[in-house]
C-alpha cells in the first residue's frame, strides 16, 4: 500500500523513477552524483533548492564578500538567541546554489589532522585516516610541487598561492617564526602543524567548487538529471522503506520515485530537517509539530558542532589591500587585471595566511587554527542588504578559532512546513573548555603583536583595543564579538550505536531502509580545520560504498 503521506495532487510520472535521488547539489551531493554518474547503467536525479552557479561573484574568488548576504545564492540562516553570546542570534550563511557552500565559501582547503579521522574510525569502521587518505589523493588536482602524498589528477583543483600573497602576509609568517612556530609549506601533506599560506580551491584564477569539479562535467549525460530551484518537502515511505521524494518545482508538488535509495546531501542544517519532516527524529518534537512518528531517532538534529572565532583588527603603517580595494581607482585597476589575466587580489581568498598551532607545547596535536588577512572589512548596509566592504584605513585581520570546540547545538523543526526554516541553536561558549580556549587564543594574538615583525608595522590594535586586558574583559569581548567560522556539522552523526547516532558506517539511517545521509551532518567529531574538503571526501567515500554494493 502506498504511504498515506503521499499528496494525491502531486504530479506522478513513470519517467520520474530513478535508481538514486540525491537531495542537494552541494559539496557532498555534487561529488556523490558525479561519481555515481560514471556508471552509465544508473539513473540519478539530483534535487537542488538553489539555482545556477553562473554568477560572476561565484567565479571570482574574492567575490565571496558579495555573496555573504545574497539571497539569490545564500539561505541566510539565523540562530535563535544565543545565551553564550549575550543573547544575540548568530548569522549562518549557507550555499543555496549548485555547488552549495563550496560555491560561496572562502575556498580554504584543509584536509584535517589524521587524528580527526582516527576519531571517526573509532566509532565508524572504515573511516580512519588510513582508510580515507587515499580518497583525499583521489579527489585532488594539486597545483603545487610534486608530492607523493598529494593527488595530482583528481577533479578538484587545489592551488598553492604562496607566490601571490600580499607582503603583509610575509610579516605574519615572520611573526609566527619569531614566536617559535614552525613554517609549514604544505599542511595537507605529512604534518599539519605550523604557520602557513592557505591552499585554495581555485583553478587559474577561478573558484573551483564541488559542482564545477564533479557534477558539471557529467550533467549532460543521459543517465543523470539535475533539477534546480526544486525544494524537497519530505521523504516518502512504504512501511519503513524509502521509495521517493516529494518536492516542489515550478509551482507544483511532484514525486520522484527510487528503485534503490534516497540520499540526503542537504547539509548539516537541512538534512536533519528533512528527516524530522519525514517522521524520523525525536518523537516529542515530531508530535509537537503534528508529524506522525515513523521512527523515533532522538539524535537527529543533535550534536551540532561549529568553530567559533575572533578577529583582532590591527592598524598598520603601510598599504594593506584596503587601499587597493576601497578606492574607485583601485577597484578599476584590479578589476581590469582580473578580467585580462585572472590574477591579482581578486583571484585570491580573503584568508591568505594562517595555520595550526599548539597553545601548549606538551600537546600532541594543534588546538588552535590561525587566520591572517592583509585587509580588514566591515559589514554595512549596501542597498537592500548588508555587504562586506573593505575599511577605508590601512589595516589587517589576525584571528583564530579553537580546533575542537566542545559546545553542542541543535537543529529542530518549528513547523511541518518544509519552507519554514528550523530553529537553529549554536549553544556557543557553553563549556568551560571553550571559554578557556578563547582566552588562550586572544592571549596568543597579543603575543603576535609584540613580535619584532608586527611591532614594525602595527600602529594600533583597533579591536579589541587596549581597554580589553583582564580575563573577564576578554571573555566579555568574546561573548559580544565572536563569530562562527561557518563549519556546522554533526547533526546526523555517524556511529556504531543506534541509540546515540543517526547513521551507521555505511551512512544508512538507523531504523529504516533505502535511506542514507551523506554530508557534513554525519561527521562524528568536528575536524580541526575548514570542513569543505572533508565534506567532499564524504561524497567520494559514499560513492565508493554504493559502488561496492554495501
Amino acid at each position: 500500500m502506498p504511504d498515506k503521506s503521499f499528496n494525491k495532487n502531486a504530479e506522478r510520472d513513470s519517467d520520474k523513477t530513478f535508481d538514486y535521488v540525491i537531495v542537494g547539489a552541494g559539496s557532498t551531493g555534487s561529488t556523490l552524483a558525479g561519481r555515481l554518474a560514471e556508471n552509465a547503467l544508473l539513473r540519478i536525479l539530483v534535487i537542488e533548492a538553489g539555482g545556477s552557479d553562473l554568477h560572476p561573484m561565484i567565479r571570482m574568488p574574492i567575490g565571496y564578500g558579495k555573496l555573504f548576504y545574497d539571497p539569490k545564492v545564500n539561505w541566510r540562516f539565523q540562530t535563535e538567541p544565543e545565551p553564550g553570546l549575550t543573547g544575540k542570534p548568530m548569522y549562518w550563511p549557507r550555499g543555496k546554489v549548485l555547488g552549495g557552500s563550496s560555491s560561496i565559501n572562502a575556498m580554504v582547503y584543509v584536509r584535517g589532522h589524521p587524528n580527526d579521522f582516527n576519531e571517526w574510525g573509532a566509532v565508524a569502521p572504515g573511516w580512519s585516516w588510513k582508510d580515507l587518505e587515499p580518497y583525499f589523493r583521489k579527489m585532488e588536482n594539486w597545483k603545487g610541487g610534486p608530492d607523493q602524498t598529494r593527488g595530482g589528477s583528481g577533479p578538484l583543483s587545489v592551488t598553492d598561492v604562496s607566490d601571490k600573497i600580499h607582503p603583509l602576509t610575509n610579516a605574519y609568517l615572520q611573526a609566527a617564526s619569531q614566536l617559535g612556530f614552525p613554517i609549514n609549506t604544505d599542511y595537507n601533506s605529512t604534518d599539519m602543524e605550523g604557520a602557513t599560506i592557505y591552499q585554495t580551491t581555485t583553478d587559474k584564477g577561478f573558484r573551483a567548487s564541488a559542482y564545477t569539479a564533479y557534477l558539471r562535467p557529467v550533467k549532460s549525460q543521459k543517465n543523470i538529471q539535475v533539477l534546480t530551484k526544486a525544494h524537497a518537502k519530505k521523504i516518502l515511505f512504504e512501511g519503513k522503506k524509502a521509495i521517493g521524494i516529494e518536492y516542489f518545482h515550478k509551482g507544483q508538488t511532484k514525486i520522484a520515485r527510487v528503485n534503490r535509495e534516497v540520499i540526503l546531501s542537504a547539509g548539516a542544517l537541512l538534512s536533519p530537517q528533512l528527516l524530522q519532516l519525514s517522521g524520523i527524529g525525536p518523537a516529542p518534537l515530531l508530535q509537537h509539530n503534528s508529524i506522525e512518528v515513523l521512527h523515533h531517532l532522538p539524535d537527529v538534529g543533535q550534536h551540532l558542532k561549529d568553530h567559533l572565532g575572533i578577529d583582532h583588527t590591527l592598524l598598520v603603517n603601510q598599504s594593506s589591500l584596503n587601499q587597493v580595494l576601497s578606492p574607485v581607482w583601485g577597484k578599476i585597476r584590479v578589476g581590469l587585471e582580473y578580467l585580462l589575466k585572472q590574477t591579482g587580489p581578486l583571484s585570491m581568498s580573503v584568508n591568505q595566511g594562517g595555520g595550526f598551532v599548539k597553545s601548549d607545547p606538551s600537546l600532541t596535536v594543534p588546538d588552535l587554527q590561525l587566520y591572517f588577512s592583509p585587509l580588514s572589512y566591515t559589514v554595512a548596509p549596501h542597498g537592500k542588504r548588508p555587504m562586506m566592504s573593505p575599511d577605508p584605513f590601512a589595516a589587517v585581520r589576525l584571528g583564530f578559532n579553537p580546533c575542537k570546540s566542545t559546545s553542542e547545538g541543535s537543529v529542530e523543526i518549528k513547523s511541518n512546513d518544509a519552507f519554514v526554516a528550523p530553529k537553529f541553536f549554536g549553544n556557543y561558549l557553553s563549556t568551560d573548555y571553550d571559554v578557556k580556549m578563547m582566552l588562550k587564543g586572544m592571549r596568543l594574538m597579543r603575543k603576535f603583536t609584540q613580535t619584532p615583525s608586527l611591532k614594525e608595522i602595527v600602529t594600533k590594535e583597533y579591536s579589541p583595543g587596549q581597554t580589553v586586558q583582564s580575563d573577564a574583559e576578554m571573555i566579555t569581548f568574546a561573548r559580544q564579538n565572536a563569530g562562527t567560522v561557518f563549519h556546522q556539522c554533526g547533526t546526523c552523526r555517524m556511529g556504531k550505536d543506534p541509540s546515540r547516532n543517526v547513521v551507521d558506517e555505511k551512512l544508512r539511517v538507523y531504523g529504516v531502509k533505502g535511506l542514507r545521509v551523506a554530508d557534513a551532518s554525519v561527521f562524528p567529531t568536528i575536524p580541526s580545520g575548514n570542513i569543505n574538503a572533508a565534506a567532499i571526501l564524504v561524497g567520494e567515500k559514499a560513492a565508493a560504498i554504493l559502488q561496492e554494493g554495501a
